[in-house]
């Protein structure tokens, strides 16, 4: 069936899932997975034994696999992670994707998880076919407002161009740096990851993998988030709940 959402919105089912009641559960459970992680234990069934435990559903699953790290991932993050007064003359290298469909979901009112490593991560999935939405152009303009108050040498977007629809998104975006006057270099490239992962420029992403290996790194999806989106509905599992056993 062909993808015709218009907007990055919530799933009908997140309202129920991601409630206030829900809060606590999902949040020790982003605890309980961060202490097994943080002990060598396998992921996939570290987070089969948790979800089993607090009932979770397969999207609340997905939810907290994303929020919870091992400690030692937390610290080597918050060691290679940059604040916006670093950026002076500095090139920036966006994790395009990773990105963009953030700032998306958090103008169209989905669902966002405020992370054990401090990142808020949406939960959209692209499965290989980005599809251009009613926030793709609102996004581009928060974030290039965004950067624009930062005195940055260059931008580098990366996407990757097995995804559907790449070469569309960059025409777009690259047409709206020019309008704006933004300094912008946009590239498909087949796999982003290993760039991003090796260069020395500063990386926005708040993808695991990337920000595990980056050696700088900057939280720009939140950044903008919490500077120009007011309204984001943000839920936090980077906290460990309350003590209600589980019923």
């Amino acid at each position: 069936m062909p993808d015709r959402r218009k907007h990055r919105g919530p799933h009908p089912q997140d309202r129920q899932l991601f409630s206030q009641p829900c809060h606590h559960l999902l949040q020790n459970a982003t605890s309980d997975l961060s202490w097994l992680l943080s002990r060598g234990y396998a992921a996939a069934s570290s987070l089969k034994l948790v979800g089993d435990r607090y009932r979770l559903t397969a999207r609340q699953r997905l939810a907290v696999s994303r929020c919870a790290c091992s400690a030692q991932a937390v610290a080597r993050r918050g060691e290679h992670q940059l604040s916006v007064d670093d950026l002076v003359n500095e090139e920036l290298w966006i994790d395009g994707y990773n990105v963009i469909t953030s700032i998306e979901a958090a103008l169209a009112g989905g669902v966002l998880l405020q992370a054990r490593d401090g990142c808020i991560r949406d939960m959209a999935s692209m499965h290989g076919n980005y599809r251009k939405v009613t926030e793709t152009i609102p996004a581009i303009d928060l974030i290039g407002q965004q950067l624009a108050d930062w005195n940055l040498a260059a931008c580098r977007w990366l996407f990757d161009a097995p995804v559907s629809n790449s070469g569309r998104l960059k025409k777009i975006i690259q047409d709206r740096a020019a309008q704006r006057h933004w300094q912008w270099t946009v590239e498909l490239v087949a796999d982003p990851d290993p760039i991003l992962c090796s260069t020395e420029a500063i990386v926005a992403s708040a993808d695991s993998q990337i920000i595990d290996a980056a050696p700088r790194w900057l939280n720009l999806a939140r950044l903008v988030i919490e500077t120009r989106i007011n309204d984001a509905w943000i839920v936090d599992l980077s906290t460990e709940g309350s003590t209600d056993p589980v019923g």
